[in-house]
């Protein structure tokens, strides 16, 4: 099943040419790098991916696809429903300062339609079970680590039981003992059928933990580039 399909995309932040002619196809239970230097394209291009930016399709037979979704004719009311089957991982973490990690995760169910309350409890501890943090619930973030509170971003993105994860920088900020953490527990998360798109300047990783590899680079983007081929890069 193909999960992202795009063919001669372009991508624009505001009215600023990033990417063109974007064609790359991602299928269910790919793991993959989206790698390039700063500032050449890798956020924008996973920004239209939940709708943040658009997608452009400049010619006839242009088209931007995702989780089945045409993202050219996609209405801003319908965007919930697209987000509701992906979950994001950002680098800043991006918890709710004022209320614990259990009340983090409960706030992100209720908003997406959960109700009852015996099933909200049960999914969250289910994936904090996932990502080893079963007994941190009653924490606050300024209570843990940061390779804790990204174990509990990666917890909110999978409370869906997302199709597609999407993480921006997971390891940015973390240490490399941590770092590798997040990266088993992403890898896990792509064994179990879920497609994983990641950023990353960490090249470390793409031996370590292999994938799909796909580079921006020069406004274009490079699909299945050879892991020998990457320079080294800057984190952002």
């Amino acid at each position: 099943m193909e999960i992202i399909d795009y063919r001669n995309v372009e991508v624009r932040q505001e009215d600023m040419f990033v990417l063109g002619d974007v064609t790359f196809t991602v299928n269910e239970g790919d793991f993959v790098y989206l790698i390039g230097k700063v500032g050449s394209g890798k956020s924008s291009l996973v920004k239209t991916l939940y709708g943040e930016l658009d997608a452009l399709c400049p010619m006839p037979d242009s088209y931007a696809r995702v989780l089945g979704f045409d993202l050219t004719t996609l209405k801003k009311r319908q965007l919930p429903k697209l987000r509701r089957q992906m979950g994001i991982v950002f680098q800043d973490f991006q918890l709710l300062t004022d209320r614990s990690v259990f009340d983090n995760l409960s706030f992100v169910l209720k908003s997406t339609g959960w109700k009852d309350r015996k099933l909200i409890h049960q999914q969250i501890f289910q994936v904090l079970d996932m990502v080893g943090m079963e007994s941190k619930g009653y924490k606050m973030p300024h209570e843990l680590s940061g390779g804790e509170q990204q174990r509990i971003c990666i917890a909110r993105a999978l409370l869906n039981s997302p199709k597609l994860i999407l993480a921006d920088e997971p390891t940015g900020n973390l240490d490399p003992e941590t770092g590798c953490q997040i990266m088993e527990i992403l890898q896990k998360v792509g064994r179990s059928g879920t497609t994983v798109v990641m950023i990353t300047h960490n090249l470390q990783w793409l031996e370590q933990y292999p994938g799909r590899v796909f580079k921006c680079s020069d406004r274009k983007l490079i699909a299945d580039a050879s892991v020998q081929d990457c320079e080294p890069e800057t984190a952002e």
